[in-house]
């Protein structure tokens, strides 16, 4: 357990979240405040690594709109909360912790890290584009930076660096060539496995170290006759081409720090996804229904648009601005290196 803060550290997360903020809010996002507790509607893919709230010793001290008690949790994402207003305000997003009963205990994993989420009216390559937008005006806010300042953050190499990484945008690529690639490298990998966070440092420096999109992966939902073994949030939006409209952002030293899709907006369909989901299946298993989503289906029928959107994981795109190798070394204060379960 860490308990020593890091005042550098401290400083450097301050400012790239100030000049995300910025960024953010010169695109035209309005800035959301959702609650923390919540039902499995804010797991991000898997109920099992969700922290469970009780009061006075009950877990079912919640009550729903019918007065009956119900299990409630930390939030892991305010994803459905951002979609359900987009239809109202167009681009929106929050900036909070996720919370994650993470039973490794490694170097890529922490139980709280930051989270900046956006949701907006759009599609897909405008959401990599505000991506990488966002990308950039955190490490070009620090170029800007005062000459005190910047010796603060002690940081100037790192910027140069950094900057040169930046290029004119990031290459991308898809799932189905990243694994190409990966099997051609003699890495043991195949088609329908997940990209570990080895397997993602290998594709990084295929591309000279700089950021790398993943896209298009596998749509769970899909029928083949190879299993698929990625399983991504219930209504990231598909293609005709049994793939999913999403990306992941892969950065040096943090691996997967972004997660991005486009939606799934048609009340029919996204209710389709949901029930034939595996999250959902496991959630079902556990005595959880349709009724822990409702409130966001609700919504969805009432309103709702074309759109899109995205976490960035602040922890690993600390370790990227900061150039660490371990997690815990990238943000200001890791209570949390024991193992939770």
């Amino acid at each position: 357990m860490n308990r020593k803060i890091n005042p550098r550290v401290t400083l450097v997360e301050s400012l790239a979240i100030q000049f995300a903020r910025d960024y953010l809010r010169s695109e035209g996002f309005m800035e959301m405040f959702p609650s923390n507790i919540v039902r499995a509607s804010g797991a991000c893919e898997n109920i099992n690594t969700l922290f469970e709230v009780g009061s006075n010793g009950r877990l079912d001290w919640f009550l729903d709109e019918n007065g009956n008690g119900r299990q409630v949790y930390l939030a892991q994402t305010k994803q459905l909360y951002l979609e359900a207003y987009v239809p109202y305000f167009e681009k929106t997003y929050c900036m909070g912790s996720s919370f994650r009963a993470e039973a490794a205990v490694d170097d890529r994993h922490l139980t709280e890290f930051g989270l900046l989420e956006i949701e907006f009216e759009g599609g897909f390559e405008q959401l990599l584009q505000y991506i990488e937008g966002t990308l950039r005006a955190m490490v070009f806010g620090f170029s800007k930076l005062n000459r005190k300042m910047l010796e603060a953050t002690k940081m100037p190499k790192r910027i140069c660096e950094l900057l040169f990484q930046q290029g004119e945008c990031y290459p991308r690529i898809t799932y189905d060539e990243a694994i190409e690639c990966l099997i051609k490298l003699g890495c043991d990998i195949k088609w329908g496995d997940d990209i570990s966070s080895d397997f993602e440092k290998v594709l990084v420096r295929e591309v000279g170290n700089r950021p790398l999109f993943i896209t298009h992966y596998p749509d769970p939902q899909w029928p083949r006759k190879k299993e698929n073994e990625v399983e991504k949030f219930f209504n990231m939006l598909p293609d005709k081409k049994g793939n999913v409209l999403s990306a992941d952002l892969i950065l040096p030293f943090g691996g997967e720090a972004v997660g991005a899709a486009a939606r799934v907006h048609k009340p029919d369909e996204l209710v389709s996804r949901l029930t034939k989901s595996k999250m959902f299946k496991n959630l079902v298993e556990q005595s959880g229904s349709i009724d822990d989503f409702s409130w966001y289906i609700e919504n969805i029928q009432e309103k709702s648009v074309a759109h899109a959107g995205c976490g960035f994981g602040i922890a690993r795109i600390m370790q990227w601005i900061l150039g660490e190798e371990k997690i815990g070394d990238a943000v200001s204060f890791a209570p949390n290196r024991a193992s939770v379960i």
